[in-house]
């Protein structure tokens, strides 16, 4: 058990994930998840569409430079995560798990592995995210894994605008 999960009060479970290489079959993948309502926001549009704009993860450059898989110990993509480099001092995160995934008690070690993988690409940046404020699910997760709310905003999605927070991981985790 880590220093920070004995202080918590919980051993680190691993799932059998691990951080890969986003490829374009990856990519493609993402394109076909539905998510319910009313989390079908984070549907991405179809992979022609995206291929044929360059649009984030159709763009092979991007790809490789910004986004990985996250695998499960069979190579299933079991979810996604973003690195974006905000300036030279922030690390903005980016996530999405496989519909089927979501809700299952396991978001809280999905996203430790992906903090783990942050600051593993940048070591000394801040990590934040941002969350729309109705996803109460999420915000908890992201709370559990050690992010806590610093702004709250207005921005525009494809969908219009909408009300989302930034929360910064601060490395201690709620118990």
């Amino acid at each position: 058990m880590t220093k920070a999960s004995a202080a918590s009060g919980r051993a680190k479970r691993s799932f059998g994930w691990r951080v890969g290489a986003m490829d374009a079959s990856h990519a493609r993948q993402l394109c076909d998840w539905q998510y319910e309502p009313p989390y079908g926001i984070y549907q991405w549009p179809a992979w022609d569409a995206m291929e044929k704009a360059e649009m984030e993860f159709a763009d092979p450059e991007l790809r490789q430079k910004q986004y990985a898989a996250i695998l499960d110990d069979q190579g299933e993509l079991v979810g996604f995560a973003q690195f974006f480099p905000l300036g030279d001092d922030v690390l903005r995160l980016g996530l999405g798990r496989h519909p089927q995934l979501c809700s299952r008690g396991s978001g809280t070690a999905f996203v430790e592995l992906l903090i783990e993988e942050a600051r593993r690409r940048a070591p000394h940046s801040e990590l934040d995210l941002e969350v729309l404020t109705w996803n109460a699910r999420a915000i908890r997760v992201y709370e559990k894994a050690g992010f806590r709310i610093t702004d709250t905003y207005i921005r525009p999605t494809p969908q219009g605008a909408a009300e989302f927070h930034c929360m910064v991981y601060g490395g201690e985790a709620e118990t």
